[in-house]
């Protein structure tokens, strides 16, 4: 009896994400909304783009979130052959941690080794993180183009920095998370299916 309760909690969990997907919000810098396709395509043109003039994708997170850009930045140049990194270094964390804070962790990387061609892909569950927002400024300041992912509430700050904005509607860090994960996952893999059908 137990075990049958655990698998109709792990159906439901699986139920309320298949929703959240199928509900992710898409926006403009503007607060316009794009549909999912029309966003993705665009989404897809400005990774292009900045691969063509010689940019890399950039992406920063806090744990999970973490977790996601590391996994997406190697995946990014190896799957996808276009250049990408994320600032999870422990010891380059912790030093910049120490003689800055923890809210320019992001940031002081960002200032040193991005340039216009560049990327930011800003991960956020909260979209409130003070570091990844003044990330976001820092990416900014030196004129890169901004994706960014965020949850939690829709008024979140996160949620109106970039050129491009997916949001996904739940409180549960899981849930956001794995959507975070899989519009990632989706972006590579239509590019890498792009360039297998080009013959590249």
């Amino acid at each position: 009896m137990e075990n049958g309760g655990d698998f109709v909690q792990a159906k439901r969990y699986l139920e309320e994400l298949t929703a959240i997907l199928n509900n992710l919000a898409l926006t403009d810098r503007q607060g316009e909304p794009r549909d999912l396709e029309t966003g993705v395509r665009q989404i897809i043109a400005l990774i292009m783009d900045s691969a063509a003039s010689g940019g890399k994708i950039i992406l920063i997170g806090n744990g999970g979130s973490a977790a996601v850009a590391g996994h997406m930045a190697l995946d990014f140049w190896n799957n996808g052959g276009i250049p990408a990194l994320c600032f999870n270094d422990g010891a380059q964390l912790t030093c910049i941690g120490n003689d800055c804070g923890y809210e320019a962790v992001f940031a002081r990387p960002i200032g040193v080794f991005a340039k216009r061609e560049d990327l930011l892909v800003a991960i956020s569950s909260s979209g409130q993180s003070s570091n990844i927002l003044n990330g976001v400024a820092a990416a900014e300041a030196v004129g890169c183009r901004i994706i960014t992912l965020s949850g939690f509430s829709p008024l979140n700050p996160l949620r109106s920095k970039g050129d491009f904005n997916v949001y996904t509607a739940s409180r549960g860090y899981g849930l956001v998370e794995l959507s975070h994960q899989l519009v990632l996952h989706m972006i590579l893999d239509l590019i890498a299916a792009g360039r297998k059908s080009e013959g590249h």
